[in-house]
C-alpha cells in the first residue's frame, strides 16, 4: 500500500468519526454556511463542532503551512482531502474570503509578520474579511479607482467609496485597493488592510431582486490606516490585486459544482421530478457538462500546482462555472413547477429556490462580467485578434 493510500484511509476514518451528520446535508442558504468572525453566531452545535475540529487539525486550509494554521498537506494529499469530503457530502467547515482570496495573496506578497498574524486567525475562523475593489465609477475598469490614501508619515488617511462589497456589513476587516499616487494609473495603487470598526468606515446594504442584501456600499471618511497594514510594495498594489483576482474567479467558478457530489439527475429522480422527457434530456446533458467541468477543474488545479497553469485559465473557469450554475438553477426551477415560484411559505423555506435562482444572475457580473471573461479568453487563450 502506498503512502497516499494510507493517507486516504486515515482521512476517511477521521472524517467518519468527526464530521457530524448535520454537516453532511446540502447547504440551503447563507445561514447553513459557517463564515466565522468576531460576530458570527453558529446555527447549531454541529456547525460549531465541525469548525473547531477541523481548525484544530489545520483542515480548514489543508494545504497551507502548519506555521500559519494549515495542515501542511502536499498537493496530492489536499486532492485526496477534497475527494473524501465530496464522498460523504461534507460541508466546508469554513467559508471565508480570507481563505479563498486574501490568504493566497498574503502567502505570496505578505511579510512574515503579516502571515503569522493574519493567516492563523483566518484558518481558525476568528476574522471575517470583505473585499474593497469596485467603485461606483470603477467596475471592469478597476484601475480607474479614485479612493485615495493621503500619506501622513506613519499612517494614511483614506477617503472614498466602494460598491458591491460582499458582506461588508458583517465583516471584521477589509482588504482594500487605495490610490496612493494620483499621477500613475497602474503603479499608483496600494493594497491596504484595515479594521471595519475603524472610525470613518460605514456600510449600507444593497437590496437585490432576490430580496436579500449580500452586497453593500462602503464609505471611507478620513479613515486612519497604519503604515504596516500594506501588503506588498507601496504603489504596487495592482500586482497583488491581479493575483488575488485569479483566486477570486476560481472561487466563483466553484458555483459550477466541481465539489458537488452526485448528479442533478439522480437527485431529481429521487423526488419524482423527471417525468417530462424533455426536462429529463436537459438534465442529462447538464450532468455531462458538470462532469466535464469537474475534470477541467482538476486538470487546472494540477497544472497550477506544478507551475504550468495559464494565467487566463481562472477567467475560463469563472465563465464556465457561473454559466453552469445559472443553468442548474434554471433546471431546478423547471422541475419545481409552480411551487418553485412560491416566495414566502414555510413549505418552501421562504422561497429559498427562487431566491437562489435570482441570486445566480449576479454570478455572471461579480468578479468580472461574462463578457469581460470571454474577451480575455479570446485574446489570451485563443489568441484571436482584437476588434
Amino acid at each position: 500500500m502506498s503512502d497516499l493510500d494510507t493517507f486516504r484511509q486515515e482521512i476517511r476514518a477521521w472524517l467518519e468519526e468527526n464530521c457530524p451528520p448535520e454537516m453532511r446535508e446540502p447547504v440551503r442558504d447563507d445561514d447553513d454556511a459557517c463564515w466565522g468572525g468576531r460576530n458570527f453566531k453558529f446555527k447549531n452545535e454541529a456547525q460549531k463542532q465541525w469548525l473547531e475540529r477541523c481548525a484544530a487539525k489545520g483542515y480548514t486550509v489543508p494545504d497551507w503551512p502548519k506555521a500559519y494554521g494549515g495542515a501542511g498537506m502536499s498537493a496530492a494529499e489536499a486532492k485526496i482531502w477534497r475527494e473524501e469530503m465530496v464522498r460523504i457530502n461534507a460541508r466546508p467547515p469554513l467559508s471565508s474570503f480570507g481563505i479563498w482570496m486574501l490568504g493566497p495573496a498574503l502567502l505570496k506578497f505578505g511579510t512574515e509578520e503579516q502571515k503569522v498574524h493574519y493567516l492563523s486567525q483566518i484558518a481558525r475562523g476568528e476574522i471575517r474579511w470583505c473585499q474593497g475593489y469596485s467603485e461606483p465609477g470603477s467596475g471592469s475598469d478597476l484601475v480607474s479607482l479614485q479612493t485615495f490614501g493621503e500619506d501622513k508619515g506613519d499612517h494614511w488617511v483614506v477617503n472614498g467609496q466602494k460598491i458591491w462589497t460582499s458582506y461588508a456589513d458583517k465583516a471584521d476587516w477589509i482588504f482594500c485597493l487605495v490610490r496612493t499616487d494620483k499621477a500613475n494609473k497602474y503603479q499608483g495603487i496600494s493594497f491596504l488592510l484595515f479594521d471595519m470598526t475603524t472610525p470613518g468606515v460605514s456600510t449600507k446594504p444593497i437590496k437585490l431582486i432576490s430580496g436579500n442584501s449580500p452586497f453593500c456600499e462602503t464609505f471611507f471618511d478620513n479613515v486612519v490606516v497604519p503604515k504596516d497594514q500594506i501588503v506588498g510594495q507601496l504603489n504596487r498594489g495592482w500586482d497583488v490585486a491581479k493575483y488575488l483576482l485569479g483566486h477570486e474567479r476560481e472561487m466563483i467558478s466553484a458555483t459550477g459544482g466541481g465539489d458537488r457530489a452526485g448528479s442533478l439527475g439522480a437527485s431529481l429522480a429521487r423526488h419524482g421530478a423527471l417525468e417530462d422527457p424533455v426536462l429529463r434530456g436537459q438534465v442529462a446533458l447538464f450532468d455531462v457538462d458538470a462532469l466535464a467541468f469537474t475534470c477541467m477543474s482538476e486538470k487546472f488545479m494540477d497544472e497550477v500546482k506544478i507551475g504550468r497553469g495559464h494565467p487566463a485559465q481562472p477567467n475560463m473557469m469563472k465563465y464556465a462555472g457561473t454559466e453552469l450554475n445559472k443553468q442548474r438553477l434554471e433546471l431546478l426551477m423547471s422541475a419545481g413547477g409552480s411551487t418553485a415560484l412560491e416566495w414566502d411559505s414555510e413549505e418552501t423555506e421562504g422561497g429559498a429556490l427562487p431566491r437562489s435562482w435570482l441570486r445566480t444572475k449576479a454570478n455572471s457580473i461579480e468578479g468580472g462580467t461574462s463578457e469581460v471573461m470571454l474577451n480575455v479568453i479570446s485574446k489570451r487563450i485563443l489568441e484571436l485578434p482584437g476588434a
